[in-house]
């Protein structure tokens, strides 16, 4: 399967979690796109803009779960997310709640947000390992206060991979005057989503992660309730659109000026093309080398296991704690002695290595990686 991607032939890639691959002909789809714009700018961006991203935000949609005019596309989960703090009535005095797990950039924004405010971040401590999905559920109700404005959640964790049991955290809180925000940067196209389900005040995820769709997309949902409170980070306009349609919220986030929205027409390509390798067979098979893989690297000297060899709490990446002995440019060393592109990081005081497999990657891609570890930790 590497054939149909444009990776390099000599490199081992073990990291699609940090930024995807695009298929061959998803790419095709996104540059006919962006050649179709440049034939008539005035045309694609002035008479047909609404309609091309209404199509594409209907085939998301469909993908995803939900109602068309509830999510909007937008450049990253990170965009997403912070469309939604910036615009949330915090007071001094609320509290918003995080994992202990979320991903750095957007615990620094909520740490921002919170001095802006004078509202308090707390974080929940998730324990480590962690055997089922209900030790997390219990670490962040437990940190729940009478002050609790904002529970802000991954649904599955960068840097260790857990996925969280949002829907019972989301409905444990239903009710209780509390915003839930879901950070789905890698959930969609790694394990099944429905947001209808679900039922989050605001969910935003990557399309160009998991999904393999092109560089830059993604999504971002609000329930037709909250979708009032949104304010999109760019006014232009939007704000007062030529023609205002029934949604303020398709109005003010889909007109920001100019930008190339040739990625989020090529969204549906990225659908179709799992839909036609038949790819939730091939993230199980992923499922299974990720497992298997990361057995084989806990039982190198010195690394530690973070969940049990079972979990149902990964798909298709893990991370593996490394002894305090690995080399510091371990990740360094990995390029550029045995041409494996994998990410070795900090998080919490701890060392971790993260592998993420997906369709193009080999038994003998892993095979190479436990050898390269022996080789540097041995």
């Amino acid at each position: 399967m590497k054939s149909i991607f444009f990776l390099r032939e000599n490199v081992i890639f073990l990291n699609h979690g940090s930024f995807g691959a695009c298929p061959m002909p998803v790419m095709k789809e996104y540059q006919t796109r962006q050649i179709e714009l440049e034939q008539q700018p005035v045309e694609f961006m002035d008479r047909r803009h609404d309609e091309l991203l209404s199509s594409a935000r209907g085939c998301l949609a469909g993908y995803l779960g939900c109602e068309k005019d509830d999510i909007v596309y937008v450049s990253n989960a990170t965009t997403g997310v912070n469309s939604v703090a910036r615009s949330l009535p915090l007071k001094p005095g609320d509290e918003v709640l995080i994992s202990d797990q979320e991903y750095g950039a957007l615990e620094k924004m909520w740490k921002f947000r919170c001095e802006e405010t004078g509202s308090k971040l707390v974080k929940a401590t998730i324990p480590l390992p962690v055997t089922k999905s209900s030790e997390i559920r219990d670490a962040m109700l437990s940190a729940v206060t009478p002050a609790t404005k904002v529970v802000f959640i991954s649904h599955i964790t960068s840097a260790t991979a857990l996925i969280f049991p949002v829907k019972e955290i989301v409905d444990a809180l239903r009710g209780k005057n509390i915003y839930t925000v879901i950070d789905a940067a890698h959930a969609p196209g790694q394990i099944p989503v429905n947001i209808s389900e679900i039922d989050p005040d605001f969910y935003t995820g990557n399309c160009h992660k998991w999904m393999m769709a092109p560089k830059g997309t993604a999504f971002l949902y609000a329930r037709k309730d909250m979708q009032h409170l949104l304010v999109p980070s760019v006014i232009s306009w939007g704000m007062t659109h030529k023609e205002p349609t029934s949604s303020r919220f398709i109005d003010e986030f889909e007109y920001q000026g100019t930008r190339d929205i040739s990625g989020f027409l090529a969204v549906p390509a990225a659908i179709k093309f799992m839909k036609f390798h038949d790819w939730e067979q091939i993230s199980l098979k992923c499922h299974k080398l990720v497992l298997e893989t990361k057995e084989r690297m806990e039982q190198i000297k010195g690394m530690e296991s973070i969940y049990p060899s079972d979990s149902s709490l990964i798909k298709q990446m893990a991370s593996v704690k490394l002894p305090k002995s690995a080399p510091e440019d371990l990740k360094q060393k990995l390029y550029d002695e045995f041409n494996i592109e994998i990410p070795v990081f900090s998080h919490n005081g701890e060392r971790f290595i993260r592998v993420s497999i997906n369709g193009y990657n080999t038994l003998g891609d892993l095979d190479k990686l436990i050898e390269a570890l022996h080789h540097f930790l041995d």
